[in-house]
């Protein structure tokens, strides 16, 4: 194809409307590649999903021009982090440093942030959302994908586009049926999150881990507590078997909460919901006619709550390198293995963050602290190292303003 053809934008199918989908595909529509995103379930509330944003994602929302918008919605902010150590309370992280607008992380529901970004896609030319449709298979010819087969409310359908974009998690069917191959890193703990009732007279704590055995972690709802407990790998089958009451007891202990009003708030095991949680990522993010971001393309540990920050970045970084070979209707494979280079590095480096912190958390403390944990302990920079850690990672995305100027020229 001569190059100086003019040629319609190629098409682009997201399939998941978690974070990473729903912000790619605004991001795509407004530089103006006409995206369709496929969201299995009918709405976005979902209990326990990953509900910070924090400051990388908030300087991104204030670039796009709406974080007033976004922070209109009931929310909870947290500009320091705090853990219990040895007994007492210690500063984790502290944001007030930050190169960002926005200080602090944003504690609200996810669906909240997701009806938002819908919302403002919904706007644009070229954005389609459709809900109640789940991907059953991918359509390739000729050894590229071109499509998704999909059922969208009871009718089966076949979405056919120029790439296929998979944003749909940890567990990804995107990503299982490209046949693309995972490393996995393994874990050695899993998460029950569970809800206590959040009464007049708690303190007001945002987000810490609390209880002297460091494995319960509290986040304020607003009007509930949602608490995590960790537990020992798959080891779930034997806390059921002991019972409820012997596992309250057990969470009692390790948290501020009396075991009475445990008790009052949780009656029986479908209050408890298990998190497993896994470390891995793909050794290849894409094929021709396909790229995988967010959890699909590598899954996170919850240290550090930064798994969906990731992912947003992750989007950021797809559309910035993809507006204009989509555009110019170019799209190579060495396109879609631009991103993965791109994001390979803090992808890396923070999985390895936490595998190595998960690894320190398991060690029995056999002696005295030696030289090097005393020099570490007296640093009062460390919070503001982990708070940029946390609150923005290893690599900062932002949407490229060149692309959304000259988008502008075309709605």
């Amino acid at each position: 194809m001569n190059d100086n053809t003019p040629t319609s934008p190629a098409s682009c199918c997201i399939v998941g409307g978690g974070p990473a989908g729903l912000m790619l595909g605004y991001l795509l529509a407004r530089n103006g590649i006409p995206v369709t995103v496929l969201e299995k379930h009918s709405d976005f509330l979902r209990d326990f999903r990953g509900d910070t944003i924090h400051p990388s994602t908030l300087e991104i929302v204030w670039q796009l021009g709406f974080l007033d918008e976004l922070l209109a919605i009931p929310h909870q902010k947290a500009e320091k982090l705090f853990g219990e150590i040895n007994g007492q309370e210690a500063t984790l992280a502290d944001f007030s440093r930050l190169p960002t607008r926005c200080k602090y992380i944003a504690f609200m529901p996810q669906w909240d942030f997701l009806n938002l970004l819908s919302r403002k896609g919904s706007q644009l030319p070229g954005f389609t959302l459709l809900q109640n449709a789940a991907v059953s298979g991918l359509i390739e010819e000729q050894g590229k994908v071109r499509g998704v087969r999909a059922i969208i409310g009871r009718e089966k359908q076949e979405i056919r586009s120029d790439l296929v974009i998979g944003c749909d998690g940890r567990n990804s069917l995107v990503r299982e049926a490209a046949g693309l191959k995972i490393r996995r890193f393994g874990a050695p703990r899993d998460v029950l999150w569970l809800k206590v009732a959040k009464l007049p007279d708690d303190p007001e704590w945002a987000m810490g881990h609390r209880g002297p055995k460091k494995n319960f972690i509290m986040i304020d709802r607003g009007d509930y507590w949602q608490c995590g407990y960790s537990i020992t790998k798959d080891s779930m089958e034997a806390l059921q078997q002991a019972g409820l009451p012997a596992f309250l007891h057990q969470v009692a202990e390790a948290s501020p909460f009396e075991l009475n009003r445990l008790q009052q708030d949780i009656a029986d095991w479908e209050q408890v919901k298990l998190l497993k949680i896994r470390i891995d990522r793909l050794e290849h993010w894409a094929k021709p006619g396909l790229l995988c971001i967010g959890d699909a393309a590598h899954a996170m540990s919850p240290i550090g709550g930064v798994g969906v920050n990731l992912a947003i970045q992750d989007a950021v970084a797809a559309a910035n390198l993809l507006s204009i070979p989509l555009k110019k209707g170019t799209l190579a494979l060495k396109d879609l293995q631009k991103v993965q280079r791109r994001r390979t590095f803090p992808t890396w480096a923070t999985q390895s963050l936490q595998i190595m912190i998960g690894k320190a958390a398991q060690k029995k403390r056999r002696k005295p602290p030696g030289r090097m944990e005393l020099w570490l302990r007296q640093r009062k920079c460390l919070p503001f190292l982990f708070g940029r850690l946390i609150g923005i990672g290893f690599y900062r995305e932002l949407p490229d303003d060149r692309l959304m100027a000259s988008s502008k020229k075309h709605q």
